[in-house]
């Protein structure tokens, strides 16, 4: 096939640089560096550059509410029941809530940025971000000459440089101390220990409360600066840092741009690709790729709601810490169709070796010793954050893990990773849920259930049969039923019972219910109600008996409006218009995100930048004087109006929504290009993964035609369905050897 099919063909991923103009005058406005562990954002104006450096790994352990048995089901359910608020809160009350000089809960810590001050004379005017090499090239003016200083961060270790930097007169630490020592010193933290040694080594270290220190240390040789973030176990030696950093000579520096050009290059080869005819969410693709490897290194930690990039004026909304209800599921949702497998790995040896504490919380929630139960907020060592008694008690959380252990054996094929972790995993995450379902003889039910933080934690916020709680559980006994063919083990009976006799979803008056008696009220950022679509798959849009109950229940959905949405929220309906068809819908989620959802810097944040959509975080519409908003939805949950609450979700999301709109799996169909908008002339795909371990590559033009190639790389049965429109689309079904690349091609209409 020829003409301009052939040219929408991706070309590799963004070479040109991305531009941010000076003055840029906040921290989450800076441009990103990010290894998984170490983040460093670089922002400033005039004559000072500043280089806020965070870590995701840097926790203050303290607080939290380890699971007891007074978090047992019968004793949460018999104070809901009985309206006992009092009772509840007894029940989720953190270990050291109130306590003088301690923290309610583990929170990741700021810790404070490098100020690079420029001689006299000197202006900052721009920052180039080159994502292919992970580089970033800060230019200023001095006088009439134009001039640059190169920045990097090393992929695998936490060191950073700048090179070209003779015009750096003099580098100043500005700790998280010197912006809130009064906050920090109430919480028993200790001042941070400026040092510096004879080879021109500077920096602070940090001594924390209960967990190991941490250090930044820097040094700078002429034209030329190299910097460092440690941890610290123990006494801390200046000298061990100082042979840790090596020197800052241009050789040094040399060796860590090539080794920081080829690690990213490598990414960049490996990783899917796309080109699309709308700018706009192109570049939200390629910087969102970009962003997901800073935050996703296999060699950092798991992905935090922040990730590296921690603010240094102010401990991170929600202590950055691990949401386990649709964040952490966001952060990781690109890993799949990119190909980048081996980026969830961090995530998933993390909650592993949260298993014993997970069989803890499941033996004193449901009394079983062979369950798993992950409540949705918890520090690095799984400790739940506790108050928000909803979220602990919110089962879909380890579901919707165990779901993402499936897929991605699904999609890899890592059969060790199945038999030892996704298979056990699933299993007890399933044992939970039987704890809890009431049997009538005819049916199953779920008496107590929640959709993820609506009524946030009033009395009222639960009800029997959350049609998320079902919608994740329908997803589990379909894993399992599937894993267990894969595996060639005999299925348990009672994944197929829960699977026949429980609803798919709650509904009522033709559409689908938040639980049992209550309709979707307000606007809400969690869709949760509608996770039968997407994420969990299990309503069938082409059902007869389906189709019209989900076309109501996105027709009330959409009339009950954005007015109280988050950031994320936006990535999540743009799915959820993919998998019903409607391109024009899931282009205009990833527009208004961009437009909503992201600052001047291409920041991802939580709440809105200015007003006009939504309520989350917006400012008074009315100059200051006016009568102040309650605050609150009539439901309850409050709306939130603090500035720069940055959030990688978001972000995250909308590369894999992007990624929707080209290619999906529902009901066990591969649907290409199901999201397109009809405008669009032409779009095309390359090396998307996806289940049973194709990769797909597609292109299509409107003038010309289409065509799909799909490899197998494990021999599987290979259900396509080609481009058309409605009923006009192909369904191809067909065994694929392993190796085997199979084409197609065609027309499809304009209209």
């Amino acid at each position: 096939m020829t003409g301009s099919t052939e040219e929408a063909k991706p070309t590799p991923l963004q070479a040109q640089p991305l531009r941010w103009t000076f003055p840029l005058p906040r921290t989450h406005t800076g441009v990103p560096l990010g290894n998984g562990r170490t983040g460093v954002l670089v922002w400033g104006a005039g004559n000072v550059l500043r280089l806020t450096i965070g870590r995701a790994d840097l926790w203050d352990h303290r607080g939290g509410m380890p699971w007891t048995e007074a978090q047992n089901y019968a004793a949460i359910r018999s104070c809901l029941e009985s309206g006992d608020e009092a009772g509840i809160a007894r029940i989720f009350r953190p270990a050291t809530e109130d306590e003088p000089e301690q923290p309610a809960r583990p929170c990741v810590l700021p810790l404070g940025r490098l100020e690079l001050v420029l001689r006299e004379g000197c202006v900052l005017t721009r920052a180039d971000l080159t994502m292919r090499e992970g580089l970033v090239e800060v230019h200023y003016r001095l006088g009439s000459a134009s001039k640059a200083m190169q920045l990097g961060l090393h992929p695998l270790r936490d060191l950073g440089w700048i090179g070209a930097a003779e015009d750096v007169a003099d580098v100043r630490a500005v700790t998280s101390w010197d912006i809130m020592g009064e906050r920090l010193a109430s919480l028993s933290f200790a001042e941070p220990k400026a040092f510096s040694t004879g080879g021109g080594l500077a920096g602070w270290h940090w001594d924390l409360p209960k967990d190991p220190g941490v250090s930044v240390a820097w040094r700078q040789e002429r034209a030329h600066i190299v910097f460092s973030v440690d941890r610290c176990d123990g006494d801390f030696d200046p000298a061990v840092v100082a042979s840790r950093l090596g020197p800052a000579g241009a050789a040094e520096v040399e060796t860590l741009r090539r080794e920081t050009r080829a690690w990213w290059a490598g990414y960049r080869d490996r990783v899917a690709s796309v080109a699309l005819p709308n700018p706009a969410l192109q570049e939200t693709h390629d910087y969102g790729l970009y962003l997901f490897a800073g935050l996703t290194n296999p060699d950092g930690v798991a992905a935090t709601l922040q990730g590296p990039w921690i603010e240094e004026y102010d401990f991170p909304p929600w202590s950055s810490d691990y949401h386990f209800n649709i964040n952490v599921q966001m952060c990781y949702s690109p890993a799949l169709r990119a190909g980048a497998f081996d980026h969830l790995r961090p995530l998933f040896d993390l909650v592993w070796s949260w298993r014993e504490q997970l069989r803890t919380n499941a033996r004193h929630f449901a009394g079983i010793d062979d369950g798993y139960m992950l409540p949705h907020a918890v520090d690095d060592r799984g400790t739940c954050m506790g108050s928000f008694w909803t979220g602990s008690i919110d089962h879909a959380c380890t579901a919707w893990v165990a779901q993402m252990m499936f897929d991605y054996a699904d999609y890899s094929g890592d059969l060790d990773f199945l038999r030892e972790r996704a298979f056990p995993f699933m299993r007890g995450t399933l044992a939970v849920y039987r704890a809890m379902l009431e049997d009538d003889g005819e049916h199953l039910r779920l008496p107590l259930s929640v959709s993820p933080e609506y009524r946030g934690a009033q009395m009222n916020a639960w009800g029997a049969n959350a049609s998320f709680q079902l919608a994740a559980l329908h997803r589990l006994c379909e894993n399992l039923l599937a894993a267990s063919r894969t595996l060639g083990v005999d299925p348990d009976p009672s994944w197929a019972d829960i699977a026949g006799r429980l609803p798919k979803a709650t509904t009522a008056d033709g559409r689908i219910m938040l639980w049992e008696g209550v309709d979707l009220e307000e606007s809400h950022r969690h869709h949760s109600h509608l996770a039968g679509i997407a994420p969990f798959d299990t309503l069938d849009l082409d059902d007869e008996a389906w189709r019209p109950v989900i076309d109501r229940s996105m027709r009330h959905w959409i009339r009950m409006g954005m007015g109280l949405w988050s950031g994320w929220c936006m990535s999540w309906a743009s799915m959820l218009h993919s998998r019903v068809g409607n391109g024009e819908g899931a282009e205009l989620m990833l527009e208004l995100w961009r437009r909503v959802f992201t600052n001047e810097g291409r920041a991802s944040m939580h709440d809105a930048v200015f007003n006009g959509v939504t309520l989350m975080g917006a400012p008074p519409l009315v100059a200051a004087g006016s009568p102040p908003a309650d605050g609150k939805g009539s439901t309850g949950a409050a709306i939130l109006r603090e500035a720069e609450r940055m959030q990688m979700d978001g972000a995250m999301g909308s590369v894999a929504a992007v990624q929707e709109m080209l290619l999906h799996d529902r009901g066990g169909v591969l649907r290409v290009f199901r999201g397109v908008p009809a405008s669009w002339p032409w779009v095309s795909f390359q090396r998307f993964r996806a289940p049973g371990g194709f990769i797909v590559s597609g292109w299509w033009d409107r003038a010309t035609g289409w065509r799909v190639e799909v490899t197998a790389t494990r021999s599987g049965r290979l259900r396509l369905e080609l481009p058309g429109a409605g009923s006009r689309a192909e369904l191809v079904e067909m065994d694929v050897a392993s190796g085997r690349r199979v084409e197609f091609e065609g027309r499809r209409d304009a209209s």
